[in-house]
């Protein structure tokens, strides 16, 4: 499999391209500043929110994303966040509470998420890296650090490492797979493999980040993305287009579309109207009643 660096897809030093001039290929967004060396999304402080998001919508239809990333502050461990994300969705530059980005995206979302919202005690060390696919309707649980909507992920020690820390997305075929790299050994770990997953092009490459009550350092130091060269079968060729982020056997991976729960407000109207046209049937009952008695009355006097 060969690969191509695609530069308007890609951030790496010096940055250019990237600012606030109409030739910019990126925007910054937020907290966000460029350094010479990464774009600090948000920095070791608290109640911040900063993304990096490319204007050029990506079209490629096989890529590979290798994003070198640093996280690092002065909180000890579990007392730090919360982490960042990495996107490539329909929607841009759209503040939200996941890792800085809006809830319920189409498309999708990578974590690194650094503090455990849930149990202590659960059965995953953090920092957990985990992948989301977002169709516009699913909302992501930060109580429970997202697993109602989580289709796989591991641990990565990936927060005050003392290597350079990477994570690498790869699509293909219908098939996502996560890899990661953050103990110095040159060498890619699995962490993630999804098969039947269905991605739309056109979507927006984007990194973004947010603190709390709790804060740390996140920095993009480049994100390249590679156009893939595979050989396909006349009928893969051949195949529809995707208009919404999908995957078979949706349930084994946990992700369901929600049914919007009956609001407050719209119980009320819902409860005052079936009174109402159980009054209003009432009156009619009577009426006909009524007017029966009075005709039978008549016909025997």
């Amino acid at each position: 499999m060969e690969d191509f660096l695609k530069r308007e897809y890609s951030l790496a030093k010096p940055y250019r391209g990237l600012g606030f001039s109409s030739s910019s290929q990126w925007d910054l967004m937020g907290t966000a500043v460029v350094t010479p060396d990464h774009v600090r999304l948000t920095p070791d402080v608290q109640s911040r929110q900063g993304a990096v998001w490319s204007r050029v919508p990506l079209y490629l239809q096989d890529w590979e994303l290798k994003v070198h990333f640093k996280i690092h502050g002065q909180g000890k461990k579990n007392l730090n966040g919360d982490g960042l994300g990495i996107w490539l969705t329909k929607e841009r530059m759209q503040n939200g509470p996941v890792f800085g980005n809006m809830n319920q995206f189409t498309g999708l979302g990578i974590f690194v998420d650094t503090y455990p919202n849930a149990d202590k005690n659960h059965d995953r060390g953090f920092p957990f890296i985990s992948m989301m696919l977002g169709n516009g309707t699913l909302s992501y649980n930060h109580d429970y650090d997202g697993r109602t909507t989580e289709l796989g992920g591991c641990t990565a020690m990936a927060r005050n490492a003392a290597y350079d820390t990477f994570l690498l997305v790869r699509y293909s075929k219908k098939r996502l797979t996560l890899m990661v790299n953050v103990d110095g050994k040159q060498e890619w770990k699995d962490c993630a493999d999804i098969t039947g997953l269905r991605l739309p092009i056109g979507y927006f490459l984007g990194a973004s980040s947010a603190t709390g009550d709790l804060s740390d350092n996140h920095d993009i130091i480049s994100m390249k993305l590679y156009q893939l060269k595979v050989d396909k079968s006349p009928e893969e060729e051949e195949e529809e287009e995707v208009l919404i982020p999908s995957v078979d056997n949706m349930e084994q991976f946990q992700v369901e579309v929600q049914e919007e729960g009956m609001s407050g407000l719209q119980f009320f109207f819902t409860l005052l109207f079936s009174i109402l046209g159980l009054g209003v049937l009432a009156v009619i009952g009577l009426i006909v009643y009524g007017r029966w008695k009075e005709n039978r009355r008549k016909r025997f006097y």
